[in-house]
């Protein structure tokens, strides 16, 4: 499957599209090669781009007051990333950093371009806010889970979360994403393991 076939999948799960629409939504798209370890967003930044992950892995990102690093989201194949605050009507430099973890291609969206979407194929205005709808609700649903849930059930949720992650990144990531450290996890992993 090539990119955009995957991205039309991906965004024809929501609102069924004429293949005219989805045309006009490709052209806008620009497909980007991005080596690992390179950074695409900066705290301090505007965003200027939503992008579909088509391989590869990325983190998003804030550097606590302390000096650690706290990962908010993973992007893997068949999902997007990007800064949810940035909007093109309120303009704000971002809090977080997006970062490559091996070498990835996306489809790059900027917010003109989706603002031009919207005008000449309004239907992916419904397809965008459900899956601002489904972000939202990730990540509330990640803040209860933060919040409530021994760092065994975190593990746990990760691993159904993203079944692959653990062989693709390093556990400090992992750790860091859990909200714990890469010391416990290791007793975490461990404990899994004996049962």
């Amino acid at each position: 499957m090539d990119a955009f076939e995957m991205i039309n999948k991906n965004i024809s799960r929501y609102v069924t599209f004429t293949e005219e629409e989805l045309e006009i939504f490709n052209s806008l798209m620009e497909l980007k090669k991005v080596p690992k370890k390179t950074i695409m967003l900066h705290e301090g930044e505007m965003c200027n781009f939503e992008a579909f992950v088509v391989k590869g892995v990325v983190r998003k990102y804030f550097v606590d007051p302390n000096g650690f690093e706290v990962i908010l989201q993973f992007g893997i194949e068949d999902s997007w990333v990007g800064d949810i605050s940035f909007n093109i009507y309120d303009k704000k430099p971002s809090k977080v950093f997006i970062e490559t973890l091996e070498d990835s291609e996306f489809l790059i969206f900027s917010p003109e371009a989706k603002e031009e979407l919207y005008e000449r194929a309004p239907r992916f205005e419904r397809a965008f806010r459900i899956l601002l709808q489904r972000n939202l609700a990730a990540t509330q649903n990640r803040l209860f889970n933060t919040i409530s849930m021994t760092a065994l059930d975190k593990y746990l949720e990760f691993l159904d979360l993203y079944p692959t992650l653990s062989q693709r990144v390093a556990q400090h990531y992992i750790a860091s994403y859990l909200g714990i450290s890469a010391e416990f996890l290791s007793k975490t992993r461990a404990k899994i393991a004996k049962h």
